[in-house]
């Protein structure tokens, strides 16, 4: 549906939590989060948050809460009364906690009473910087167990789709490969081990998405299995792990989408873990590994009461002593797939197999027939970038008709009296919003221009993104850049790879490649926010 609208599909009995967050790696266009909040920086003219409600709204889901710190509510909940794209959303008020600020990690979120006190349901939780174009239905036909390909590999429970014995329902996590387009340099990755599913004798159909979902087994941010596998010289598996699944398959190039389907006893396992603080890794890593490492389960809370003692202590499963995986993880491919039963031990050990697993849908990089549909966290500026263009390139609805894209705009130009006669802007590649003015002898090629913008006379911009309202002086040369809101880029400036801070003033000439131009305010304020790296005492705690 591309306006956010409510499907025709039934209501499926969650709730949604979408959490917008800080904008910490955007730190040119969210130096005050308070009044620019990331959930609001548009991607291809939308706010970000626009996506994932538009995710929730496909799937029927209609009771929606945003999460949001209160320094924010005003800016977020001023721009749901007055920007167009989410005027027309039935949403209630941005709930915000009293103890939410920009450094609550996403599982202390979920232990705020505010929070606690809204989830009544199983629940899927979201980011606010996540741009989905698969249909969530699918999601939930594999969590729901309607899908025969799932078999008796959700933990064995007898769960309903009402709701019932919600103990026994999986939980279940989405990852997509970084290396699908669009490819950015650098962008974080976790490390996954996951295991396959028991096979149904119900063959799924061609539609289903049950041939990329897998169970998970093992799960760490890539970073932090880099820092261990220097320290260790070899990658740290456990007996337990290779016993419960001698054949692995391991992902090094995949990123969580942090897309989550939890029943509802998930938030008291968490208010009873206060050891965890991330969603991704502490709730689903430890989840992760309590099918198979004794003694976990009952320490987390999956069976009964909800023992608070660390999950993370010391336990008899310790490879430190016996034979090591043969593994170089630096020179790892994205995709290893391991036998590991020759090195096995002989001796047998008790399986939690009565724990609901949680299960991981890989997103396959494409399909025989053409791409696969779009998933992607777009959480730093390349990636704003880079999707932002793609998305440019969405026919648009008035073309398309009802195979348009869900992000499909309505039309690639909305002002076309905006442009002049002598001038060049390549639609097919291109979106421009309502009220964007193009001078002639000027040159617009896959480019996203916001609502209000000018660009004078002789201008020429390539795969550039300008937020509302920037003004491009006369002459000017641009490249691979981002204007942040109500900028200003002097005359006969040429910018090659830059961002520009929102009111930001650039002087005629300015010439510049690679950089971003930012307040002193906001750079002292981008210098202080800068993440610090693990050190000794958290990699013991991160250690798998």
């Amino acid at each position: 549906m591309p306006h956010a609208t409510y499907s025709d599909r039934p209501d499926p009995g969650l709730q949604a939590i979408i959490l917008c967050g800080p904008g910490s790696s955007f730190p040119t266009f969210t130096a005050s989060p308070d009044e620019n909040p990331k959930a609001l920086l548009p991607i291809a003219n939308r706010p970000m948050v626009w996506y994932p409600i538009d995710f929730c709204y496909r799937m029927g889901i209609k009771n929606i809460t945003i999460v949001t710190p209160p320094s924010s509510t005003a800016t977020i909940t001023a721009a749901f009364n007055t920007n167009p794209h989410l005027t027309s959303l039935d949403l209630p008020k941005p709930l915000s906690p009293k103890d939410l600020d920009q450094t609550t990690g996403t599982a202390q979120i979920l232990r705020l009473p505010e929070v606690r006190a809204a989830i009544k349901k199983d629940f899927i939780i979201l980011p606010c910087d996540l741009v989905c174009e698969l249909e969530g239905q699918a999601l939930l036909n594999v969590w729901m167990r309607r899908d025969p390909g799932i078999g008796a590999a959700t933990g064995g429970g007898n769960a309903s789709e009402s709701g019932e014995d919600h103990g026994r329902k999986p939980g279940l996590g989405v990852w997509y490969d970084t290396k699908s387009e669009p490819v950015i340099k650098g962008e974080e990755t976790d490390f996954i081990a996951t295991t396959a599913l028991p096979k149904s004798e119900v063959p799924p159909s061609k539609s289903s998405i049950v041939a990329h979902v897998s169970k998970l087994i093992y799960s760490v941010p890539t970073d932090t299995l880099n820092d261990l596998t220097e320290a260790k010289n070899s990658l740290p598996l456990r007996h337990g792990l290779m016993r419960a699944h001698p054949r692995l398959r391991m992902l090094s190039g995949h990123r969580d989408a942090h897309i989550y389907i939890f029943p509802a006893w998930v938030v008291d396992m968490v208010n009873s873990n206060e050891h965890m603080d991330s969603i991704g890794e502490d709730v689903i890593g430890w989840w992760a590994k309590a099918e198979w490492q004794v003694g976990l389960a009952d320490k987390l809370g999956f069976r009964e009461g909800f023992d608070k003692s660390n999950p993370d202590g010391p336990d008899d499963n310790s490879l430190d002593n016996a034979p090591k995986a043969d593994v170089d993880f630096q020179s790892l491919s994205s995709t290893w797939t391991s036998d590991l039963s020759r090195a096995l031990p002989t001796e047998s050990s008790e399986l939690n197999g009565d724990i609901p697993p949680i299960l991981a849908y890989i997103h396959p990089k494409s399909k025989a027939e053409g791409i696969a549909p779009l998933l992607r966290r777009v959480d730093t500026a390349p990636l704003l970038l880079s999707v932002s263009l793609q998305l440019a390139k969405l026919e648009a609805i008035d073309a398309a008709g009802r195979d348009a894209s869900p992000f499909a705009h309505q039309k690639k130009v909305a002002y076309p009296e905006g442009i002049a006669s002598r001038t060049t802007v390549t639609r097919p590649d291109c979106l421009l919003a309502e009220n964007v003015k193009v001078e002639e002898k000027c040159s617009v090629k896959e480019c996203v221009i916001g609502a209000n913008c000018h660009i004078k006379e002789g201008a020429k911009l390539f795969k550039c993104v300008l937020m509302d309202g920037v003004v491009v002086g006369k002459g000017c040369k641009l490249n691979g850049c981002i204007l942040g809101r109500m900028s200003v880029v002097g005359q006969d400036s040429e910018l090659t790879n830059c961002e520009v801070q929102e009111n930001l003033l650039l002087e005629p000439k300015t010439e510049e490649k690679n950089y971003k131009f930012m307040s002193s305010d906001a750079m002292e304020e981008s210098f202080h926010d800068e993440a610090p790296s693990i050190d000794a005492e958290q990699e013991a705690t991160l250690d798998p």
